[in-house]
């Protein structure tokens, strides 16, 4: 599929946004439609998480001048601002547990709610922040390979990054020192094919018991 192709032709199921999903780090230099972007972060929040506690944050940047002082937070890796969007994922751990009632189902009763409530944070009551956020971030992740089959489906494209500096993106983001990043994610249409996918078969990388 050439980069034209995939700009006219949008994913339309789970299965062709799996197969059609490349990392792609040169777009086409057009706005995103904000209506599309904001139903690619909807449809991440679908993703499940442990006690549905809902740890991922994300920050969308769309300022060109923020963009560029955050390409150089992530070694001038070009596809920070060839991107009209750049989504920062991260966890926030402490925040979901201040608010975890706002995860509970409102057909519960009041007093199930506070005691589902005091139950999750007596979980993480002996944990230290990193520990705590380091279980949030597992969570954070999920959504995360959400976001990409998300915007796949309605015709975008993503490359996820791990190659970035956490403080400086924290400076930038004024974020609190707490959050654990899962990555940035540039989005937007392709103006590249990509590279084609390669990778193990299943029988290497599965053992059946």
């Amino acid at each position: 599929m050439t980069a034209t192709e995939s700009r006219t032709n949008v994913a339309a199921t789970v299965k062709e946004a799996m197969q059609t999903r490349r990392s792609i780090r040169k777009f086409v230099q057009e706005p995103m439609d904000q209506a599309d972007l904001r139903e690619i972060i909807r449809l991440s929040t679908l993703a499940p998480s442990a006690n549905n506690v809902q740890t991922w944050r994300v920050a969308v940047i769309q300022n060109p001048e923020l963009q560029t002082k955050l390409q150089a937070a992530s070694y001038n890796q070009a596809q920070v601002t060839s991107a009209p969007a750049v989504l920062v994922v991260y966890s926030d751990m402490e925040d979901a547990l201040n608010t975890i009632e706002d995860t509970l189902p409102a057909s519960m009763s009041e007093d199930d709610r506070k005691a589902r409530a005091a139950g999750f944070r007596g979980r993480f009551a002996e944990q230290d922040v990193a520990q705590r956020g380091a279980w949030g971030l597992s969570q954070a992740n999920i959504a995360f390979g959400y976001l990409m089959l998300a915007a796949r489906s309605l015709g975008y494209d993503t490359v996820p990054m791990l190659g970035f500096e956490p403080d400086k993106v924290r400076e930038l983001l004024n974020l609190p020192e707490h959050v654990q990043f899962v990555g940035l994610l540039p989005v937007g249409k392709r103006a590249e094919d990509g590279f084609p996918h390669h990778r193990h078969s299943v029988d290497r990388v599965t053992k059946f018991y």
